[in-house]
């Protein structure tokens, strides 16, 4: 189905997406927000290198080869009040246990209380996808049915016939946990998929209301 004129001019946009603010208080959120799309995973999943593949820049959000680099919520401004966002990684080790609960109780708070919020991409390392605080966090969003778009990232790295294994069994996956996701292939490195990824996430965020999510 061809992008209506608003998704299309969202989509050409995003090149042109600009660094907003990093905070770790929910209380400096934009408060011009009318849309947002929110990039959530494991530490060192890929977060960034997704954002700035789905922008076509190449620095736009920070990447790093440490895990849990990104201790703020991010915002990227696609204009008209649109947003991408870039949460904290959950599941590094080496932070302290305090800093650990903060970052959780910064993404949890942001997911379930954000009005603007649209839609989740979970990132996912292609090799090692479905750890145990992905599949917490997708029984989490299941019950609101938040919609969410999963990206098996760093697909680049695998044989053929091992990525469509690794696709197929995040779509079985998917089915048992939360069928309200869909899920792609993604290499932030060589950009594949990067234009589905970013039509999907240009929908949701031209949109008024939160979308529908499958099966409704």
């Amino acid at each position: 189905m061809p992008l209506s004129e608003g998704k299309q001019a969202l989509m050409r946009a995003f090149r042109e997406a600009t660094y907003v603010l990093s905070t770790h208080d929910p209380e400096q959120l934009p408060h011009d927000s009318i849309a947002e799309v929110a990039f959530v995973g494991r530490s060192n999943s890929g977060k960034s290198s997704a954002i700035n593949a789905l922008t076509c820049r190449r620095r736009l959000a920070h990447v790093s080869r440490t895990p849990g680099r990104t201790q703020s919520i991010n915002f990227f401004n696609v204009g008209r009040g649109r947003y991408l966002v870039d949460l904290p990684g959950y599941g590094y080790a080496a932070v302290g246990a305090a800093q650990r609960r903060q970052w959780d109780r910064l993404i949890s708070t942001y997911i379930k209380s954000r009005r603007p919020l649209r839609g989740l991409v979970l990132v996912m390392d292609a090799r090692h996808p479905f750890g145990p605080l992905d599949r917490q966090l997708l029984r989490w969003i299941e019950p609101d049915r938040t919609a969410c778009h999963i990206l098996l990232t760093k697909s680049d790295k695998l044989a053929a016939r091992v990525r469509m294994t690794a696709y197929e069994d995040a779509r079985a996956a998917i089915d048992e946990i939360a069928p309200q996701c869909t899920v792609q292939l993604f290499s932030g490195r060589t950009a594949e998929g990067a234009d589905h990824a970013r039509a999907i996430v240009a929908k949701w965020l031209e949109g008024n209301k939160k979308p529908p999510v499958k099966g409704e």
